[in-house]
């Protein structure tokens, strides 16, 4: 059976930076606390400009949107892990862009909390919040159920298995790579160098 990932999308353009995703002022939370961690969930995308809408919605702690479709260069600004950690907290499973910041890629798969896919077309232009769609993980596709359309996606190659397993230490720790006690899965802040798709250099909007 294949992997997929199904729910409505949440659309964004270009250079969509750190403090977008999670302001400066929240990084006092600490992800390893599952309190915090959740509140750190509430938070994300609070700092994106009102022209795109609510990511979370009043009163809410998760988002209804698993499924996040950007345009180039996703990602940029400071190198915070914060970042891919609050979105997953959110409750995004996903993001799909046309590139990323090099850094928040590896932050995607040094946390195991989302998958950073990368698509062949620019999607943000052809997609609108809340278009229910299906991502094929086995097939490097995207189904938009609203149109109709499908969609190629380039493969998430090396990074899928590292995400699957929760982060770089569990993956290191499930191939035998490593041997120290298991830790807390999909909250760790520690950098891993994994080689990415094209990224867009760090610039801010």
């Amino acid at each position: 059976m294949s992997k997929t990932l199904s729910g409505p999308v949440f659309v964004v353009d270009d250079n969509i930076d750190t403090d977008q995703i999670i302001p400066a002022e929240y990084l006092t939370l600490v992800p390893s606390k599952p309190d915090e961690y959740e509140k750190l969930g509430s938070y994300a995308l609070c700092g994106l400009p009102d022209r795109y809408g609510r990511f979370i919605e009043a009163g809410e702690m998760k988002t209804r949107y698993p499924i996040i479709i950007a345009g180039e260069n996703f990602g940029c600004g400071s190198s915070r892990e914060h970042a891919p950690i609050s979105l997953g907290a959110a409750g995004v499973g996903a993001v799909i862009a046309q590139s990323y910041a090099r850094i928040f890629f590896r932050n995607c798969a040094a946390t195991g909390e989302l998958y950073p896919w990368e698509s062949e077309a620019r999607l943000c232009d052809v997609f609108q919040t809340g278009q229910e769609v299906t991502l094929d993980f086995d097939q490097d596709k995207l189904i938009n159920h609203t149109t109709g359309q499908e969609y190629t996606l380039r493969p998430i190659g090396e990074v899928g298995p590292v995400i699957d397993a929760g982060g770089i230490f569990e993956y290191a720790r499930s191939t035998g790579m490593i041997s120290s006690p298991k830790g807390q899965n999909r909250s760790g802040t520690e950098v891993a160098r994994v080689a990415s798709p094209s990224v867009e250099p760090d610039v801010r909007a």
